[in-house]
């Protein structure tokens, strides 16, 4: 493209975003000396528009990226349809606009509105083939051509919980194999360790820096410790959804912590709770203590505790309205369980509400 332009344009619901959209502010960005993206979110679309302007300004930290709500009915026939839109436009964007970037049939006129060059790119959408109602019907069809922000909103995660030594490890790592065999972009599937026991290692590897003979009962937990656990574990699930495929498996999670500290200090903690209210997971699998076996691997307090935590995750899991499935009887059977809820929560989607119909 010859032509420099001084500010460009892009406009759009990015509802969500994706490799199109991308490649249109791309594009504007090398054509124009600065470039302003403005996403335009109407009030039935459930996407919020604070989150499309975040995930917008993170793969675009070149572009001035703003947002406006958008709830005036769309006819492209209708000039004062055109006038109400084109007065949020205004108000979002004052400035003066040279260029205006779109890959749409509208963008000749609305350039023309803002008195600046229209500049069409990939009408055909040859070069990334999607668009948002793709993305919308299918995220898992869609799912290479969106950002690591949106997969990570998108990504359906699916919490593994339990009592000490109730088989959560095997279950969230046999779920991620499971998933990725499938192939395709199901092969990115990823599993989300338990961090409280990396930080339990921790613990005792320093108190044996000072008495080498120490061993797991001196280990002491402060409530200190729990904020520090669920906040990490919360951190490396947003890292796995990121960077996976339409689903992910996390073995335990910042909730679950909440649980911990009642066991170890007998108290709930305020500052873990609101780790945990943040969350984005979907289904929770609570492995039932009865019929495994307790194995006490040095980081464990003992078989007696287990049936007063199965009992305490099921009633905190229930009291704060969190989708759980129960896993009993032999791995075989827990697994074929847990795949059939997994299955169930994909088919359902994301159910992203459709934006307002468009009059042609």
């Amino acid at each position: 493209m010859s032509t420099r332009h001084g500010h460009g344009l892009v406009l759009g619901k990015f509802y969500p975003p994706h490799a199109g959209h991308h490649h249109l502010v791309r594009t504007a960005l090398a054509a124009c000396e600065r470039v302003t993206v403005l996403v335009c979110a109407s009030s039935v679309e459930s996407l919020p528009l604070a989150e499309r302007v975040a995930w917008m300004r993170e793969v675009h930290p070149d572009a001035l990226v703003v947002g406006a709500v958008d709830d005036i009915p769309v006819d492209l026939t209708d000039p004062a349809v055109w006038d109400a839109h084109m007065a949020v436009f205004r108000a979002a964007v004052p400035e003066p606009v040279d260029a205006v970037f779109t890959s749409e049939p509208y963008g000749e006129e609305l350039a023309r509105r803002f008195g600046a060059a229209a500049v069409l790119v990939d009408p055909g959408r040859t070069a990334f083939p999607v668009s948002g109602t793709a993305v919308r019907a299918d995220p898992a069809a869609c799912w290479d051509f969106l950002a690591a922000p949106v997969r990570a909103a998108l990504t359906r995660r699916v919490v593994v919980l339990g009592a000490e030594s109730t088989g959560t490890t095997t279950m969230a790592l046999a779920l991620a194999d499971h998933y990725r065999r499938r192939g395709g972009v199901w092969a990115r599937t990823r599993y989300v360790p338990e961090y409280g026991r990396e930080h339990s290692e921790l613990k005792l590897a320093e108190l044996r820096a000072v008495r080498p003979g120490a061993d797991w009962s001196e280990v002491a937990f402060h409530t200190t410790d729990f904020p520090v656990i669920a906040q990490r574990q919360a951190e490396l699930e947003e890292e796995a959804a990121r960077d996976g495929s339409p689903v992910l498996f996390c073995d335990t999670d910042a909730f679950a912590t909440t649980i911990w500290h009642e066991r170890y200090l007998g108290t709930t903690s305020a500052a873990t709770g609101e780790i945990a209210a943040r969350g984005r997971q979907h289904l929770w699998l609570l492995t039932d203590h009865r019929g495994v076996d307790f194995e006490d691997d040095g980081l464990r307090d003992g078989e007696h505790l287990r049936p007063w935590m199965t009992a305490r995750f099921l009633t905190q899991l229930a009291r704060t309205g969190r989708r759980t499935v129960v896993l009993t009887g032999p791995h075989e059977e827990r697994l074929a369980t847990a795949v059939a809820a997994v299955d169930a929560l994909l088919a359902e989607g994301p159910r992203l509400a459709d934006p307002l119909p468009e009059r042609r």
